[in-house]
């Protein structure tokens, strides 16, 4: 990525515009590379941040049919067994289905002259004993979705590392080792466990159990709002952020549809402006912040001051808990997301 970056950095300062994207191209997809990597250790280590919502397992599992096949190829057989009950679980459904093709993905390599894929669901209860070990699992009802191959199977060894970050058995180039991994974080920071059962030469299963749950108070605001063309008469957003080339790129946006916008690099520098007499219709905020106050205590602290003032947090992981009814948007993300997040909240108010 930095090669690119400089070579349209020197085609650019000679005038040679018209190169500049052939070289910006290949940056942006290095640049996507790195945030899915980043996104999958935040996974395993279970600090991203989900967007949990009542899923019908049955019905997800259903609506996947058609991709898993195709992924799988013909040579594997996909077999559904779904348990038509009408509990919920509440995950991040996006997550679900990735963790859900991370395992047939899996399941497929380990068929490599075919077999049978088999995706199950059941309702299972579980006791405190049942789950001793297993922190930030509760007992009561689960709902279980397993995924069984007919493939090579693992030895007991290589069963206890695969859900280790990098750990993988394919050839170099083939394999990041994060699936597994990734399904691990994202089952145990949904409050399931995931179990496999493997032996070498008759397959394996992997059981992902999802606590049940009957209802949600969280929704997702849609990023799929038409960009504004122009923002309304004179609304300032107040645009808080420790990196100067995130905030500028996001100000230079939002500028550019017509909204005045005030930088600050931290939360005293954004109190100034306000204790200035600075007037603002929005506080867009980093979470994690330098010198003495996170996205929430900026946030808290610009409410006392402007009491009802739209709030939308910037974050990349769960670790700070936000205000009930936080407006969300996680990094890495679009700028043109970013200002459709900002003119929904601006047309509520």
């Amino acid at each position: 990525m930095a090669g690119s970056l400089e070579i349209a950095q020197l085609r650019a300062a000679e005038g040679r515009t018209a190169e500049v994207l052939r070289y910006l191209e290949p940056a942006r997809q290095a640049l996507d590379r790195a945030a899915g990597l980043t996104r999958r250790l935040l996974a395993f280590a279970r600090r991203q941040r989900l967007e949990p919502k009542p899923v019908d397992a049955d019905a997800l599992v259903a609506g996947m049919a058609d991709l898993v096949r195709r992924t799988v190829g013909p040579s594997i057989r996909l077999e559904l067994h779904l348990r038509d009950g009408r509990a919920r679980v509440l995950c991040d459904s996006a997550e679900l289905e990735s963790a859900l093709l991370n395992l047939c993905i899996n399941a497929r390599d380990a068929m490599p002259e075919g077999g049978r894929l088999t995706i199950g669901t059941e309702d299972v209860r579980f006791s405190a004993a049942d789950l001793v070990g297993q922190e930030g699992a509760a007992p009561g009802d689960y709902v279980e979705i397993s995924v069984t191959d007919t493939g090579n199977g693992m030895p007991t060894d290589v069963m206890e590392r695969v859900f280790e970050p990098f750990f993988t058995t394919k050839p170099i180039g083939q394999g990041t080792g994060l699936g597994l991994s990734q399904v691990y974080g994202f089952v145990r920071q949904s409050g399931g466990v995931v179990r496999i059962e493997s032996a070498l030469g008759r397959g394996t299963t992997v059981r992902v159990r999802l606590p049940q749950h009957a209802q949600v108070h969280m929704v997702k605001e849609p990023d799929t709002a038409p960009v504004p063309n122009e923002a309304g008469p004179d609304q300032t957003v107040l645009l808080v952020d420790d990196e100067d080339v995130a905030r500028e790129a996001a100000a230079e946006r939002l500028r550019e549809l017509g909204y005045r916008v005030l930088e600050a690099a931290d939360g005293p520098a954004a109190l100034h402006l306000l204790d200035g007499g600075a007037r603002i219709d929005m506080l867009v905020t980093d979470v994690g912040l330098p010198n003495g106050m996170n996205g929430r205590q900026v946030a808290e602290a610009v409410r006392e001051r402007r009491p009802g003032i739209p709030l939308l947090f910037i974050t990349g992981y769960a670790g700070t808990e936000l205000p009930p009814g936080s407006e969300v948007i996680d990094k890495p993300f679009e700028l043109d997301t970013l200002a459709r997040r900002v003119q929904a909240a601006l047309a509520r108010r």
